[in-house]
């Protein structure tokens, strides 16, 4: 079943736990609005959660790979 997958890439190279959300999804899942809805606010939350970690990882000073 296809996923959603959020990361957030500077933490997980620090090996911190990196992944803000992880949903499978399927095609009938996406034919409820209600359910787009609520999945849209998550990844929302997610993105969010994962823009802070890397924020916090830059003002650490950790080290940053290209």
């Amino acid at each position: 079943m296809p996923q959603i997958i959020v990361l957030a890439d500077s933490a997980r190279r620090q090996g911190e736990e990196a992944v803000m959300l992880r949903e499978r999804v399927s095609l009938a899942d996406l034919e409820s609005d209600h359910f787009a809805a609520r999945l849209v606010e998550r990844l929302g939350w997610a993105v969010g959660d994962a823009h802070e970690m890397e924020r916090e990882v830059v003002s650490s000073g950790a080290p940053q790979a290209s």
